[in-house]
């Protein structure tokens, strides 16, 4: 991975579209009746636990039970398929799009995901920091961590049962943490960003410089 970056480029891509965009497929088969149109602005759960759920999206119904689904994040529809209205769909279809505006840390989120060593999610499941892993990150915090290949450093719990996972990649800290125990991840998705000693300074550059150049 290459330690150049090219700022203005980086920075100029956010500044002439400063958005996230997220579209939202159909989790099953069944009937889609639409709860949202074109340009509406939806929220995202709200709530000291995000016990609030955000914004009714669509309601999908299969063999007569009905299922809700909510916006898991702020923005506006830019996208809708008004065409599928009351029509059967298959799972997996990209229904609509929310057009999310990124705050500066988001963006400094995405930014760092293109440099750091990335520790995906190996099957779909829930995932947790293995024991000895999370007392040293309450001991040490998450930056205060290194981790090396053959580390246990999660457990992952699928179908009932609970595995170790054990780290393969670069030595290094845990920078970022993507996902949230207990929550399902999707197979592929980063679970981890690691970052090796002598990428810090350019990581601390990076925030540096988003935070100076953003308003």
């Amino acid at each position: 991975m290459t330690h150049e970056i090219d700022f203005d480029a980086i920075i100029g891509k956010y500044r002439s579209d400063p958005f996230d965009y997220m579209d939202v497929c159909t989790i099953h088969t069944g009937q889609v009746r639409f709860r949202v149109r074109q340009d509406a602005a939806v929220e995202g759960p709200s709530g000291e636990w995000h016990h609030i759920r955000g914004t009714l999206l669509y309601e999908m119904t299969r063999e007569g039970n009905q299922k809700k689904i909510f916006s898991s994040s702020n923005g506006v529809v830019s996208f809708i398929r008004d065409d599928l209205e009351g029509q059967f769909v298959e799972a997996g279809e990209k229904i609509l799009t929310i057009r999310h505006p990124l705050k500066k840390r988001e963006i400094i989120e995405n930014i760092l995901r293109q440099v750091l060593e990335p520790f995906n999610a190996p099957e779909r499941a829930k995932y947790f920091f293995s024991l000895e892993l999370q007392a040293k990150i309450d001991k040490h915090g998450q930056r205060g961590v290194s981790i090396k290949p053959g580390d246990e450093i999660l457990t992952m719990s699928l179908m009932k049962r609970d595995t170790p996972v054990y780290y393969a990649g670069e030595p290094g800290i845990i920078h970022s943490v993507y996902f949230q125990p207990g929550v399902s991840v999707s197979q592929g998705e980063p679970l981890l960003g690691i970052c090796s000693q002598e990428k810090l300074p350019m990581i601390q550059k990076i925030i540096t410089r988003v935070k100076a150049e953003w308003e």
